[in-house]
This record gives structure tokens, sequence and C-alpha cells, in this order.
């Protein structure tokens, strides 16, 4: 049976269905049915969409399975949602209004900073990176040249980019891993939001004490420096990539 397709080969309109037959007794419907944006999945995004759902959403199997790295796959999803209607692209307008003049890239330097930094810059000041369950995060660079803002970080003042240098000295000082820790349901200091954990790291970076209750952007923290290439995004830890460690 032929694969159902949804764009006029001859004038590339849009196709709609005008007639449903019955296989078992030949009773034939005609009617105009509209396609819905499922059926108008070509085959590669079909086939991401079904190992996405299969996978619980884990990009890590979905890059397995698909045998895809990760900014491919990250692209691929982009893409889905836009055709599913999920979300929207960036308009040139949007991309214009981010201004990154004052964001200043040593190009020299192996800090997990300015490594991010460069990417963020050289992608408009402004990315989608994937949390470890698919969730997309939107990034853009700050005005000012030193912070970064996610939709899913509604914290002022904003996180520096310097805090990924803090999260990357932490794994260092581990043997190249660390555990993220939890700062939903633990305060500083204690077990499960140790100083030597992520979050623990994080928080106390920003002035945090013992014993205080602290936020926990670890999710989008390491979505980030996944995407940059820096670390392994893994259940519980984040590890340092050979290539990072190179």
């Amino acid at each position: 049976m032929a694969q159902l397709i949804s764009v006029c080969p001859s004038c590339k309109g849009n196709l709609t269905i005008s007639s449903l037959q019955c296989s078992c007794c030949g009773m034939e419907l005609k009617k105009d049915f509209e396609l819905s944006s499922f059926d108008k999945l070509d085959s590669e995004q079909y086939l991401l969409l079904i190992s996405f759902l299969k996978n619980r959403g884990n990009l890590k199997e979905v890059q397995a399975e698909l045998k895809l790295s990760y900014p491919t796959v990250k692209k691929r999803l982009d893409d889905l949602l836009i055709s599913l209607g999920l979300n929207e692209p960036l308009s040139k307008e949007t991309e214009k209004e981010i201004d990154m003049s004052r964001l200043k890239v040593d190009y020299s330097s192996r800090q997990a900073s300015e490594i991010i930094k460069a990417k963020l810059k050289e992608h408009g000041g402004h990315i989608t990176v994937y949390t470890l369950r698919g969730l997309p995060c939107e990034v853009y660079a700050g005005a000012d040249g030193k912070t970064f803002i996610s939709d899913k970080l509604p914290l002022k003042p904003a996180y520096e980019y310097d805090v990924f240098n803090v999260i990357v000295d932490l794994l260092r000082k581990q043997g190249g891993r660390a555990q993220k820790g939890n700062g939903r349901n633990y305060k500083l200091g204690e077990k499960g939001c140790e100083e030597n954990t992520v979050v623990g790291a994080v928080a106390k970076s920003r002035g945090a004490k013992i014993g205080a209750s602290v936020f926990d952007p670890v999710f989008v923290m390491a979505a980030i420096l996944e995407w940059a290439g820096i670390v392994e995004n893994t259940r519980g830890e984040l590890v340092l990539t050979s290539e990072y460690r190179k």
C-alpha cells in the first residue's frame, strides 16, 4: 500500500482525502477529509516521533536508537515541533532584537563559559536546548554581555556565564563527574544537596549559606553544557565528555 502524501507532486499544494473505502465490503464514503498535522509528517519526522515516545522523551535513547548526534536530534525535534504547530520558528525580527554588542568572547580559552558564549553568539544569541526528559528550554544572551536568560530560570539577578566554570571545576575536582543533587527537596548542606553536588556548588557560588533553601537550576545548566559538548547529561550526575577533557 502506498504511503499517504500531503503535498501535490505537481503544484506543491496541500492535498485532501476525498474518498474512504472499506477493504471488507467495498462501501465508499466521498467527502473532503482534512489531513491532521501528524498525517503531514515525512518519514524522518515520523520515525523521530515514534522513537521519542517509545523512549519516553529520553534524548540519549533516541540518539542511540536512530544513530544520530545530539545536535541532529535537537534540530529534528525543533522541526518536528514546528510541523506539529507546537512551536514557532524564531523570526528574523526577533533575532535582530537580541543585542549581543557587549558579548565579548575569548576564542582562545577552553573555559566552559567562553565555549558557551562563542556557540551562543554563533547561533544569533538564541538557542533551544532539551532537558534529559526532552523538555525544551529557550536560552537567550543577556544584553549586558555577562548573563544569559532562560524561560525556565525566572531568577533575578540572572545567572552569569561563569556559573558553567563553577560546575566544570567541581567535576574536574571529582575525577570528571559529580552528582547533580536535589535543591527542590533539601536545603544546602543536607544529604542530597551537599556542597559537592552540582546544585550545591551553584548555590554556594551565588552566596547561599549552609541551611538555606536554594533554587535548583541544574536541569537547564546540564542541558546547555551538553548542547555545548562539555558534559554528558545522565540520570543523577554530570560527566565531562572525552572531547572536552582532551
